[in-house]
């Protein structure tokens, strides 16, 4: 590697190690990393502002924004605080039979929406209900986290990479569907059930809680109906735009912008009202993220590593598979996938045309691209915007507490993904 390239991985790692002791806030340390990126000229700001491979992913930010403003104005309504009570007197007052049901609501709903979106949506509700009930918010919010990235490797539109993949393999939406759907809810079912086991101490049951909770008419929490259903409206519009975005071609960012600036124009929430719930921490903090692992992609760092490991695998397409599968996932526990599945996509698509095109590889990227993401705080978008909304309610969860539960169930996911991907495509 260049000069360039080592102090670029010096630096991310000085950063990355910040964030993970938490010797300072992750919002400095991630700013921090990107401007020294900045001044030993690893990336520069036509790289680190506006280019769509290693710079600032702006449709993501925007994403973001979008979405935090509608669901700020629906805040408003009332309606989470039904879906709570909703929600908890279905699970009867029990903590884990409702965690369930959250979980798998998320996953679900990820699949269709892009995860980030759908942790926006379920995490209010989460603390409603925890408060509720007096359980510990943060074993919810760390399940719902992970839930929408393994949902979401299910289809082409729920987790970014797949998009990607989609675009690189000529796969289509019926294809993710077909191949790896089955797998995900086979690993949904195996996530739930860890997750009694590592959240055991939450699941006390407070039969108190439970009546008052059944006592409850949960159509008087609604504040504000006329609000409610303009929201809905609005949001339902938005989640349509984002399933039909092979045929509108409006990127999810631009819908969700369209959406918040819609809602705010024919309500009467004030711009001021609006803005109050956005998570600018979180945003400012995948800011920085981004011209890190830009500066990595520029310095080519990650095509380096990325190519060694392909390399070794060359003429063994069951090694190769298994290998990507396994980089991926720990790769991507570091970095952001997005950029990370960008910069091997061109390499996976050399390797499945040399096999004679068999799409296996795609899988196996896609599969430890979107799973690997839950090892870590900040290995998906999800969970970085989790972490902020906790924070944000002061209930924080820290880096570790976040990550020893994600190498679990990282770990156990891609090590189930192995025979799926042998048996059905590799024997």
């Amino acid at each position: 590697m260049t000069v360039a390239a080592w102090l670029a991985l010096v630096v991310f790692l000085g950063a990355y190690t910040l964030i993970a002791t938490e010797k300072v806030h992750r919002v400095a340390a991630a700013l921090g990393g990107a401007g020294v990126m900045l001044l030993i000229h690893a990336t520069g700001a036509e790289a680190a502002f506006f280019s769509p491979s290693t710079g600032i992913d702006w449709n993501v930010i925007f994403l973001l924004l979008g979405m935090m403003v509608i669901v700020g104005v629906l805040k408003q309504t009332g309606v989470f605080e039904y879906l709570a009570i909703w929600a908890a007197k279905r699970a009867r007052g029990r903590p884990f039979r409702l965690m369930v049901l959250l979980v798998v609501i998320t996953a679900l709903a990820s699949a269709l929406l892009d995860n980030v979106t759908t942790v926006l949506l379920v995490a209010p509700v989460t603390f409603l209900v925890c408060e509720r009930l007096a359980s510990p918010v943060a074993p919810f919010l760390i399940a719902e986290a992970m839930a929408s990235n393994i949902g979401g490797t299910a289809t082409l539109v729920g987790d970014p990479p797949n998009i990607i993949i989609a675009s690189r393999g000529g796969l289509t939406f019926n294809d993710f569907l077909i191949h790896l759907a089955p797998l995900i809810v086979v690993l949904l079912a195996v996530f739930i059930g860890l997750c009694r086991v590592m959240f055991r101490k939450t699941f006390r049951y407070d039969p108190d809680r439970a009546a008052e909770i059944m006592a409850l008419n949960e159509r008087e929490a609604i504040a504000d109906r006329r609000l409610l259903w303009q929201s809905l409206v609005v949001l339902a519009v938005v989640l349509a735009a984002f399933v039909l975005h092979p045929v509108l071609h409006y990127e999810p960012s631009v819908v969700a912008i369209l959406g918040a600036g819609t809602l705010v124009a024919v309500t009467k929430v004030t711009a001021e009202d609006a803005i109050r719930e956005v998570e600018w921490p979180t945003l400012v903090f995948f800011a920085g993220l981004f011209v890190m692992v830009g500066a990595l992609v520029e310095t080519g760092v990650i095509a380096q590593v990325s190519r060694a490991a392909v390399e070794a695998t060359q003429g063994r397409l069951e090694l190769a598979t298994i290998g990507l599968l396994w980089v991926s996932g720990v790769l991507s526990a570091v970095v952001d996938n997005i950029p990370y599945v960008a910069t091997m996509s061109p390499i996976v698509a050399d390797l499945v045309h040399a096999n004679g095109g068999d799409k296996v590889l795609w899988w196996a990227l896609a599969l430890g691209a979107d799973l690997g993401g839950n090892a870590t705080a900040v290995g998906a978008a999800a969970n970085v915007v989790v972490l902020g909304i906790a924070a944000r309610n002061r209930v924080p969860i820290s880096f570790w507490q976040f990550t020893k539960y994600g190498l679990v169930v990282t770990s156990v996911t891609i090590a189930l993904c192995v025979p799926y991907l042998w048996l059905r495509y590799l024997v």
